[in-house]
């Protein structure tokens, strides 16, 4: 696909990046030509220096020959002009990056009046994200498939964990209880294991199942920690708006606290429930004046990744139940693994996430079984992604043991009628199922058909 991309920042640029890794030809187009030029030098790219909201600039471009059009400036005007004249000129898809509250109750309207395809908000997402880890303590991670009946969690096996030095096959015959272990990373290594494999501590595990079985899972392992019940969040960011505004909705009692005047008094206005402290969060003893040891939930979302590290370290010693931190830049990731930090959440890749999965769904449009939704786990690495059945093909009703399927691909759920069935090998797929699928391929997958050799 020939695809558009006005803004070069770090929604442009890393939406960019992954979407020529999966072979589609890009353009960015911004207004500083330094940063264009940066961003060629990393990766194989074309670029226009120009302003993306101009019909001069589009029509330079060649709007009207590509397949997509995505706005990912900073400023929602800009973003939601640039759509508009690109539609105007024959732009046949359009994405917009829209994140001010205002326009939250209007997007709808906005998206049919200037025929957008997509609006997206990564402050949005990356709160709506906190929100799930934070409703399951027990995980680094929560994923939801099949309209929820699936949830894929990740989980890093300690020291005391019953699952150490347990292999995969005996996991059924131990807790009786139908989970499904479809990836783990161990040091560098990402494997989709195998039932002889044998878990270790240290290992970060995705577990699929039904929400109940997940339930289920962790309290039989004895690691269920109940729901937060009180999150204390430095930095009050836009996402802190988003965060605090769900958690509210949720009955759990939400601080935030911020050095900015100015942003303090307007939170204090848009949310009269959450208690607001204006204060240097690193100044001696201040989280620990204001109770941090109090909350069972803690959330870093200042604007510089290392000082949200630091507070997530703090909040860790001072035995905060669930401690998650935003961090944009994830180059080093080892550095906050070792950290002690295990859940971690950024707003550009899961926003790029989102955008390639829509990307994904426009090239399969014309396939018979394609895919629904997909999400990238284990830095990446991995993809989950989800079919539903909708016409007969060949591998209809036999065993998934009599099926060739790749070596890198494991079918890790089946939804029917409503009913989440973790598969074995004498389970079969039906028309109309919802279907799950691992592999380490990462864009080789475009239908269900490509499961098989």
């Amino acid at each position: 696909m020939r695809i558009i991309i006005i803004g070069a920042g770090k929604v442009g640029s890393t939406l960019a990046s992954q979407l020529v890794k999966e072979g589609h030809e890009v353009i960015v187009m911004d207004t500083n030509q330094e940063r264009l030029d940066e961003l060629q030098n990393r990766i194989d790219i074309m670029t226009l220096c120009g302003n993306g909201a101009s019909k001069e600039y589009l029509e330079e471009a060649e709007v009207a020959e590509s397949d997509l059009v995505i706005a990912a400036t900073s400023a929602d005007e800009v973003n939601i002009l640039s759509c508009f004249i690109a539609r105007q000129i024959g732009a046949s898809k359009t994405i917009a990056r829209v994140r001010n509250p205002e326009y939250r109750n209007q997007l709808e309207l906005m998206k049919e009046e200037l025929g957008l395809s997509m609006i997206v908000n990564p402050e949005l997402s990356a709160a709506n994200e906190i929100s799930r880890i934070l409703r399951f303590p027990s995980a680094n991670d929560v994923e939801l498939f099949c309209r929820g009946h699936v949830e894929l969690v990740e989980y890093t096996i300690g020291k005391e964990c019953p699952l150490c030095d347990l292999a995969l096959k005996d996991i059924y015959s131990k807790y009786k209880i139908k989970v499904l272990i479809c990836a783990v990373r161990r040091g560098d290594d990402i494997t989709i294991p195998k039932g002889e494999f044998i878990l270790k501590e240290g290992d970060k595990i995705n577990i699929t199942a039904s929400p109940k079985n997940i339930h289920d899972f962790f309290e039989a392992i004895g690691s269920f920690k109940r729901p937060v019940k009180s999150v204390m969040i430095v930095g009050g960011s836009m996402i802190a708006y988003y965060l605090a505004n769900q958690l509210i909705d949720m009955n759990i009692d939400v601080k935030i606290v911020d050095m900015n005047t100015k942003r303090c008094e307007e939170l204090s206005e848009m949310i009269p429930k959450a208690s607001i402290v204006c204060a240097n969060a690193t100044e001696n003893d201040l989280l620990l004046e204001e109770g941090i040891m109090d909350f069972d939930g803690f959330v870093a979302l200042t604007g510089l990744d290392e000082m949200n590290i630091i507070y997530g370290m703090y909040a860790k010693t001072k035995n905060v139940e669930k401690v998650i931190t935003k961090v944009h830049h994830l180059s080093f990731p080892e550095v906050i693994e070792s950290s002690g930090i295990e859940s971690v959440v950024s707003p550009k890749l899961i926003t790029a996430e989102r955008i390639s999965s829509y990307v994904r769904a426009i090239q399969n449009s014309y396939s018979k079984n394609k895919v629904e939704s997909l999400r990238r786990i284990v830095d990446n690495r991995i993809e989950a992604l989800e079919f539903v059945v909708r016409e007969d093909e060949k591998f209809i009703g036999i065993p998934l043991k009599d099926l060739s399927i790749k070596d890198n691909v494991l079918v890790a759920a089946i939804v029917r009628h409503g009913k989440a069935i973790i598969p074995g090998g004498f389970d079969t797929i039906k028309k109309g199922d919802a279907v799950v699928v691992i592999t380490s391929e990462i864009g080789g997958i475009e239908e269900l058909n490509d499961i098989m050799r």
